[in-house]
Formats: C-alpha cells, sequence, structure tokens
C-alpha cells in the first residue's frame, strides 16, 4: 500500500524533525525516525496548483499546462486541467491498485473523478474557511461539517478500513489543506493554546522584504495570531497523521505500506521579511523556504532508520519513484525529466547530481 500525505504551504523548517523547537509535530517527527527525511528536495513550482500537476503527471509545467494556481469562479473550477494527461494514478490502477483521494485536488473540476480514482473525496476549491468546507464525493456535493482536517482524516481511515476489507492494496492521497491561511479563528482552540505563550523564536525578525505583497500587510495586524494559527493548523494536522498511522497499526498493515510525507510548496512566515510562498512577493521569489518542501518516506522493516539524505531531489522524481518501488515496470521516454530514486529508499544509498534539474 501506499499514503501519500500532502500538506499544503508548510515550509520546510516547520518541523520538529527540521531542527524548530517551536512547534509540535511528534507523529511526523517519528516517521523520520523510522524512515528517510530527505533534505534537499525541490518542488516543481513555488506555487500550489502547478506543482500538484507536476506531482501527479511527473511532467514540467509548460508540458502540463497548470501555471498558475487554479482560482475560483465560474466556468473557471470546472475545467478538468489534466484531461487526456496520464496520472501515476492512473498506472496504479491498471496494475491492481485501488486508489483513493482525500482531500485537496485543486487542479480543477473536482466534480469529476479523475484520473482513475476510485474514490474521489474532493476538497471544492482548495482552500478556505476550516469549518464546514465544500467537498464533492465521488462528484456529490456536499458540506462537510467539523473541522476540515478531521474530516479529510475521517475519509481517509474510512477509505483504508474498506480497502483492506477488500484485501486489496491501494494508494491514498491524503491532501490536507493545512496549514494555508486562514489562521485567525479558524482552529481548535485546544491547539492554539499550545502556543498561547510562545516566543516564536524560530521565526526571524527579518526587515520587511521590498517586493512583499497584501498577505504580509495582514498578517502584521496581528502577528502573534498568525504565527499562532499556521503552528496550530500544523499541529492538528500532525495529530490527524497519528490517528491514520494508529489505524494501519490496529489493521496490522503498517508493515504493509509506504507513508510519503510532503507538501506541494515551501512558504515563508517572515523569514526574508514576508509571509507567503514564490508568490509571497512579485516578482515571485525562488527562495529556499518557497522551493525547497519537507520530504519523508517510512516504509517498515524496508526503508532505513533514521537516515537523512542531502540527496538532490525534485517533484519529477516521485512519479518514476513510486512505480519502480511497488515494482510496475513503466517505461519513462525522455518527455520525463525525473528520475527514480527508489533505490534510495530500499537501501539509503544516493546517487549525487550536481544540479537537482538537468536538461
Amino acid at each position: 500500500n501506499i499514503i501519500f500525505i500532502l500538506a499544503d504551504d508548510l515550509g520546510p523548517w516547520a518541523l520538529g524533525t527540521s531542527g524548530n523547537d517551536d512547534i509540535i509535530t511528534p507523529n511526523i517527527d517519528k516517521l523520520a525516525e523510522e524512515g528517510i527525511k530527505f533534505d534537499d528536495f525541490f518542488c516543481a513550482s513555488p506555487v500550489c496548483s502547478p506543482a500538484r500537476a507536476s506531482l501527479m503527471t511527473g511532467k514540467i509545467p509548460s508540458q502540463h499546462g497548470v501555471h498558475d494556481w487554479v482560482q475560483d469562479g465560474e466556468g473557471i473550477e470546472e475545467i478538468e486541467y489534466l484531461e487526456g494527461q496520464v496520472a501515476y494514478t492512473d498506472i496504479l490502477t491498471e496494475n491492481g491498485y485501488r486508489c483513493g483521494l482525500s482531500g485537496k485536488w485543486h487542479l480543477g473540476k473536482s466534480s469529476k473523478v479523475q484520473k482513475s480514482f476510485d474514490h474521489f473525496f474532493a476538497h471544492k476549491s482548495g482552500s478556505g474557511p476550516y469549518y464546514n468546507a465544500p467537498f464533492y464525493r465521488n462528484g456529490e456535493f456536499e458540506i462537510a461539517e467539523g473541522y476540515v482536517t478531521d474530516v479529510i482524516t475521517a475519509d481517509a481511515i474510512n477509505f483504508i478500513k474498506e480497502t483492506d476489507a477488500m484485501n486489496k492494496p491501494f494508494y491514498l492521497s491524503v491532501a490536507y489543506t493545512a496549514p494555508h491561511s486562514p489562521w485567525i479563528n479558524n482552529h481548535p482552540q485546544e491547539y492554539l493554546d499550545l502556543y498561547k505563550n510562545c516566543k516564536f523564536e524560530s521565526i526571524p525578525n527579518d526587515q520587511r522584504h521590498p517586493d512583499a505583497i497584501y498577505l504580509t500587510d495582514m498578517v502584521e495586524e496581528d502577528l502573534h495570531g498568525n504565527l499562532s494559527g499556521y503552528f496550530a493548523a500544523t499541529t492538528a494536522m500532525d495529530a490527524n497523521i497519528g490517528k491514520i498511522i494508529d489505524t494501519l497499526k490496529e489493521l496490522d498493515i503498517k508493515k504493509d505500506t509506504l507513508i510519503v510525507f510532503s507538501s506541494d510548496n515551501g512558504f515563508s512566515c517572515g523569514q526574508h521579511g514576508y509571509w507567503g510562498k514564490g508568490n509571497g512577493t512579485y516578482p515571485i521569489n525562488m527562495y529556499d523556504e518557497s522551493v525547497k518542501v519537507p520530504f519523508i518516506v517510512s516504509h517498515e522493516g524496508y526503508t532505513p532508520k533514521g537516515y537523512v539524505s542531502n540527496e538532490l531531489l525534485s517533484a519529477y522524481d516521485f512519479f518514476p519513484t513510486i512505480l519502480e518501488y511497488v515494482g510496475i515496470d513503466y517505461e519513462l521516454d525522455d518527455t520525463y525529466p525525473g528520475k527514480s530514486f527508489a533505490s534510495s529508499l530500499k537501501n539509503g544509498e544516493t546517487n549525487q547530481r550536481e544540479y537537482v534539474f538537468d536538461e
């Protein structure tokens, strides 16, 4: 089985396993202790939708055609941006996997089940208020009552249990909207209270960036509140990841499951004097905080424990790696920029590159 947990706008610095003493992420930290943490993993774009499209297709944005985040609006969100393109879920399905999505899609037409997913519980937009969020469940619209991180987790756990009862291998994308904005008045008090007296010493007090856009102005009106919200959203996500791992243990399938944790793109909470990702400044920036993402892989009994890799990797490498790791022979032509690093997952060996992407 494969579970791919994808955060939304999570900076690579915002985890305990990354050396951040302020943030509380015990379950993600334990995944790193039990597996491999890649410290030099780069997204395909420092903006969500193109980054996600590259993960799905293994192609660069100029190939798959998604160049910016998919906006809401009449007609826009109903475009099926990846229509006619091959995703790794198409190949997994052809090879006997049951594929499920729980959470954020943000690649257009969430009302339609796409890319051979058998289960498609997709956020209508991709972000927004954390309570009572709009979703499409296999094409049927609903308002999902409750805190959206809990809602996504509950759906993911149901998929795991349902598929385990079928005795089929599964691929599950758990795509959280956390810790994407909004951060004020959007998160359970139990998590906000954890940061009530936090001094956020992990956040640098950098001078305002000259190219910072409106988000930075908004945040500075209540800096502690927004930092508390960002950190609380991350901790709530971590707690829910713990629930998913507990489910795997209860079903006795954790040893049969490859768990991957990452983010679509990075994020800055004041680093370099601005808030946001690549489009947190205009012109767009390419700081490490924007283009690097956390990438942790754990498979009990297979991946080396507590290994930290500095191998240069990117989102383009994800497509071929997943397929090779599970033993699917899929020939990549020269239109695919990525290379598999499946051998690194199995034995910790690294194939050093001079460049993360070499055309």
